[in-house]
């Protein structure tokens, strides 16, 4: 009969703790137990699989590195999700070298029906059973730019302040702020036609 893992029944926290210790087995159940939400937030900025699967496992690795640095004021996986929107925020700058942002200038001035859409907060952490929400709120993130995605996962999702986004965008805070009305503005109305599909 095969020894029974020690870790299997660990707390994050004691996992953290040996694996600071050096104990790799330790490590490899916080990266099982919390890989598939680090991938997804990954994707949720990058929409792209592949750059989410390697920006991701490129988080494990700089989490495994920095595990010294880990002093516990946040919750493990909070603080391993930083590290990956960390990776996002540099591959979309990267991005937006080679591209034009014409496409949010579009989206901006298009607005017309859609200012009179009521505001939706979007908490994920919220109702997670509600499967089919979250593959809505999903694909409603998908059609936004890039921009306004990356400002609405960092306000709404993150819950960071505007000067935090601001510095982490490279942008002014009335950016952030405009970006964030048209983000949600946006989100509200294909939330909105999401529900009416599902009435008629």
């Amino acid at each position: 009969m095969p020894d029974r893992d020690p870790y299997a029944d660990y707390p994050d926290e004691r996992l953290v703790k040996a694996a600071q210790r050096g104990k790799m087995a330790a490590f490899e159940h916080l990266v099982a137990r919390h890989r598939d939400k680090i991938y997804a937030r990954a994707y949720s900025m990058m929409r792209n699989e592949e750059e989410a699967m390697d920006l991701s496992q490129e988080a494990w690795v700089k989490g495994w590195q920095r595990l010294k640095q880990f002093e516990g004021e946040s919750s493990f996986v909070t603080w391993m999700t930083r590290i990956v929107i960390n990776l996002c925020l540099d591959q979309l700058r990267k991005h937006k070298r080679h591209r034009t942002e014409s496409i949010e200038l579009m989206e901006e001035e298009t607005g017309g029906v859609e200012r009179q859409m009521p505001v939706v907060t979007l908490n994920p952490t919220e109702g997670l059973e509600r499967g089919e929400l979250r593959k809505r709120i999903d694909e409603a993130l998908g059609k936004l730019s890039e921009a306004h995605r990356t400002v609405l996962i960092l306000h709404e999702f993150e819950e960071l302040e505007y000067k935090l986004i601001a510095k982490r965008m490279g942008c002014s805070i009335g950016t952030v702020m405009s970006r964030l009305f048209y983000a949600r503005r946006r989100m509200a109305s294909l939330m909105t036609a999401y529900k009416r599909e599902e009435l008629s």
